[in-house]
């Protein structure tokens, strides 16, 4: 494996800037993803390490040499697309062996068939070797799709939203496997997502992009509980966080420049109307099971809280609201602390 290094990379496409002096360190056998919407220059920044792109300005290293100019194919990096991207006239096995037959690559026919085994008991599709791609689901085409890459043990696995396409079982299941083989390798990994569940359960840390721009990166958990900007603050949480005026709770302390109190849902207090609190009225109560989402009017407000199911509270009650671990956002969407 080798680590990753970005140095004040850009990229342009015409007027757009799709990756602005994006700086990253990705240490060996770290699980990395790149969080964003839509267009926030994630898949851009994965593309710039495979050498899909050429950067307009800044370096890429992989393994402490610069790549920059080298094509893909000197990379010793391997991609994992949205899509299959599957030879669907070929086996399982066939697909699995096809970069180890590439002539750039050749291996001899015993180690292909080791490392293909290897690979197929690894993502529990042993009894599908002699299958037809197209005979497949959609969860094992794109475990076969992963296999591809990972039965080559590149420096770098590189990974655009691989699960996207997924129902939300087979998106679980695999995140799940896909976790445990990078563990299983020690594999350096760099994975793009708009997901927050894939990013909160895959990474080691978290990159969170904005319009090509790193905005901040750490920790799962540390991203969420210490935002640095409201932008970052949205991206992780669901229901998500809520973002309230300041002058909604004049009695909370809060630093002077506070324009935007945030508070995610579990750091809600909620309880039956008493004086003293700020008070609301129960709207919806989504029952989930284990827990109960309360959707709360205070004073045209809407608040959405987490709450046990034994609570005892019901659409119509009024509610006495109390915030813990509150964030504070100053009036351009930065933290105050």
């Amino acid at each position: 494996m080798a680590e990753i290094t970005l140095a004040q990379v850009s990229k342009r496409f015409g007027p757009v800037t799709a990756v602005a002096e994006l700086s990253l360190a990705i240490a060996d056998g770290e699980f990395i993803v790149l969080l964003g919407p839509t267009g926030a220059g994630k898949t851009t920044a994965l593309r710039l390490v495979a050498g899909l792109e050429t950067p307009d300005a800044g370096r890429v290293f992989i393994g402490g040499v610069d790549v920059t100019g080298l094509p893909p194919a000197a990379r010793d990096v391997t991609f994992v697309f949205q899509q299959y991207s599957l030879y669907p006239h070929l086996s399982v096995f066939d697909n699995l062996a096809f970069p180890l037959r590439s002539p750039t690559r050749r291996t001899p026919e015993d180690e292909v068939r080791r490392a293909v085994h290897e690979v197929a008991r690894l993502l529990r599709i042993e009894d599908k070797l002699g299958s037809r791609a197209t005979q497949l689901s959609g969860g094992q085409m794109q475990r076969v799709a992963i296999g591809r890459a990972l039965v080559r043990r590149p420096s770098v696995y590189l990974m655009d939203e691989p699960l996207s396409s997924l129902d939300a079982k087979l998106r679980s299941e695999l995140r799940i496997e896909l976790k445990r083989i990078q563990q299983d390798l020690g594999a350096t990994m760099l994975y793009v997502t708009h997901d927050q569940t894939e990013a909160m359960t895959l990474a080691s840390r978290i990159g969170v992009i904005n319009q090509g721009r790193l905005v901040q990166i750490g920790t799962p958990r540390s991203i969420y509980e210490d935002p640095a900007d409201i932008y970052v603050a949205t991206r992780l949480g669901s229901p998500g966080i809520n973002l309230l005026p300041r002058a909604l709770f004049p009695a909370l302390e809060a630093p002077s420049a506070t324009a935007t109190i945030g508070v995610r849902t579990e750091h809600l207090a909620i309880a039956k109307a008493n004086t003293g609190a700020v008070t609301g009225k129960v709207n919806w109560i989504e029952r989930l099971g284990d827990q109960n989402h309360l959707h709360i009017d205070v004073n045209r407000q809407q608040i959405v809280s987490l709450v046990d199911p034994d609570e005892g509270l019901d659409v119509g009650d009024e509610v006495a609201v109390t915030l813990r671990k509150p964030l504070f956002f100053a009036a351009d969407g930065q933290r105050v602390r």
